[in-house]
């Protein structure tokens, strides 16, 4: 058993790894190929009862989405038919009944878990590296060119140090490091300037996503302790995705859009 929550503590204090979304997303993507392969080698007993366990998952899985296809059906209803005439635009009403209605809680659950961000701004324009990183030729001779420095506002973190000049392939300069960022909360209509923690997505590229480069579009982790908000079972919520509005690098600073 934990002595203490040493994990969520480490998390909170110094964040994620830069590619910890990344390599989620691959091994949740592996899983499918592991499950069939330890199905393959299973056999007797063993995969029979494994078997019998997929099925009622599989079932399970099925009537769920039938749920969520059928909740605006409606079905027509022999039973109660109302006395008295009724007019000829209403005939096809009679006797209806909607289907039932999944709560909310696990239609937002479900949402969370095919991972459907309801984002500000779905489409954003594509920015081109040479757009992003601008060439830095060193050496004596000013030949060598294999060095980049990022022209785009970015997040670096706490306890960022440069690498040796030898070994720094991307020059993030201290000009276009942002710590914070405005947050406006679409429901209250107020904004807060919270501090950054980490950067969730670039929809632009992966390594934008890895260097902590903001552009517009790109889904950032914002502090949201000071704001009170808590969570159905009493929790303080802590951090919160925001989606970055402007284009920062322009502005100075970095405006975004809770999402919630």
């Amino acid at each position: 058993m934990p002595q203490n929550e040493h994990i969520e503590l480490s998390q909170k204090r110094y964040g994620r790894r830069l590619d910890h979304f990344e390599r989620k997303r691959k091994k949740e993507a592996r899983e499918v190929h592991e499950r069939a392969e330890h199905a393959k080698k299973l056999h007797g007993l063993r995969a029979k009862i494994y078997n019998k366990k997929r099925h009622a998952e599989k079932v399970q899985m099925k009537k769920t989405i039938k749920m969520h296809q059928e909740k605006k059906t409606k079905t027509r209803n022999e039973e109660d038919v109302p006395d008295g005439a009724v007019p000829a635009y209403l005939l096809d009403r009679e006797g209806q009944s909607r289907a039932k209605v999944l709560n909310n809680m696990i239609k937002q659950k479900r949402k969370e878990k095919a991972g459907k961000w309801e984002v500000p701004l779905p489409k954003v324009k594509a920015v081109g590296e040479n757009e992003v990183f601008k060439v830095v030729k060193t050496g004596k001779t000013r030949r060598k060119g294999w060095k980049r420095m990022v022209t785009k506002a970015c997040y670096v973190g706490e306890g960022f140090t440069r690498k040796p000049p030898k070994y720094e392939r991307f020059i993030r300069p201290m000009g276009l490091r942002f710590k914070k960022a405005h947050v406006t909360h679409p429901e209250l209509k107020a904004t807060f300037c919270l501090p950054i923690i980490g950067i969730k997505k670039n929809p632009q590229s992966p390594m934008y996503t890895s260097l902590g480069v903001i552009t517009k579009g790109t889904v950032i982790e914002v502090n949201v302790s000071e704001l009170g908000l808590v969570t159905q079972g009493g929790k303080v919520v802590w951090g919160k995705y925001a989606q970055v509005t402007n284009n920062p690098e322009n502005d100075g600073c970095i405006n975004s859009v809770l999402l919630v």
